[in-house]
């Protein structure tokens, strides 16, 4: 019971005391002016933790105060630069909801998207030289969206030139993740899925440089499902735009791939510093079988007997059987068997 009412007294203790510091923090502020001006000090101070918690402070005490909408925005920035980019987009969308008339509204749109962007980079990739198109892309999502509500909405906006320039950006780390992906699925041989991707790229990022990637893809898919007339098109797209791409010899023929990825236990557990991570087994056959070969010269049906199947060729009949839809005509020139003679 005494080690209970002990740990009670601490709680309130410190409680009182957090209470106290707040109540201390803005004991010098008693108007909306002061705690505007502090908030806008403690900004161009680089203190964005501290401006994060005035601009709160002057918006509980003053929510209808003439400084209400401008804290409401500066917040977002505050929130931003103290490396909070959730709480940067959830005031930018309170900001949006409450103040859509603002003569800056444009300003909470383009730090919604530049909140999303940096997000999506990453902190690791400050230090390190990472591909973004390999990680997650749900804010790199969320981030063109963005910015392309805000140029749809103010293509006058003096933040429009450097959205757009971001824009540019993420349809190609898009337009790279959906490569990433199809080549996987291509290395695996799945192929319809690979196509799907490969096309997504052709018809939605045009002008990316990964088109050019996708074509080819599209134009090995083709191949490997036998649809000679759609890859030979895709090829054919691929010469006029794109002839240099590493798909092409120097001929202007086609290059199929070759290897299906298929890492060994050394390059798996090294992260891929050493052992390999190709096999050369030829993924799929790449054109359909001649269609000059008549179907009767094909393999004939061996007519193998279920004992001769269950034990794998060892007992029963393995000779070949002619069904009686495959007799063959009997040749003018044949000769009949003489069965009138007794």
């Amino acid at each position: 019971m005494r080690v209970l009412l002990s740990l009670l007294m601490i709680v309130l203790a410190v409680s009182c005391s957090s209470l106290g510091e707040e109540r201390d923090e803005f004991a010098n502020l008693s108007t909306e002016e002061q705690f505007y001006r502090d908030a806008n000090r403690q900004l161009n101070s680089s203190n964005f933790t501290g401006a994060v918690r005035t601009y709160e402070a002057l918006e509980s005490r003053f929510p209808f105060g003439q400084y209400a909408a401008q804290a409401q925005l500066e917040l977002i920035y505050a929130n931003f630069r103290s490396g909070n980019v959730e709480g940067a987009r959830a005031a930018a969308d309170r900001f949006i909801r409450l103040h859509p008339d603002h003569p800056s509204i444009d300003y909470a749109y383009y730090l919604k998207g530049v909140a999303s962007f940096t997000e999506n980079s990453g902190f690791v990739s400050r230090f390190l030289p990472t591909d973004p198109s390999k990680r997650d892309i749900t804010r790199a999502r969320d981030a063109f969206t963005e910015f392309s509500l805000l140029l749809a909405l103010y293509p006058d906006s003096d933040y429009a030139a450097d959205a757009r320039a971001r824009m540019i950006f993420l349809r190609n780390s898009l337009a790279d993740y959906e490569i990433h992906v199809s080549t996987y699925y291509l290395e695996r041989r799945a192929y319809i899925a690979a196509l799907n991707r490969a096309r997504f790229v052709v018809e939605n990022f045009q002008g990316s440089p990964a088109v050019a990637e996708a074509v080819s893809i599209m134009a090995e898919c083709y191949l490997r499902l036998g649809l000679d007339d759609l890859a030979d098109t895709s090829v054919a797209l691929l010469k006029t735009n794109f002839p240099e791409h590493p798909s092409l010899d120097s001929q202007g023929n086609f290059v199929v791939r070759n290897d299906v990825t298929n890492p060994s236990m050394l390059y798996t557990m090294s992260f891929g510093l050493l052992g390999s991570n190709a096999d050369n087994t030829p993924l799929a056959p790449t054109t359909r079988p001649n269609p000059s070969i008549a179907p009767d010269s094909a393999t004939p049906n061996t007519g193998r007997s279920l004992l001769n199947i269950l034990t794998m060729g060892r007992f029963g009949s393995n000779s070949p059987v002619i069904m009686p839809d495959e007799v063959p005509p009997v040749s003018p020139t044949d000769e009949l068997p003489d069965n009138t003679q007794q």
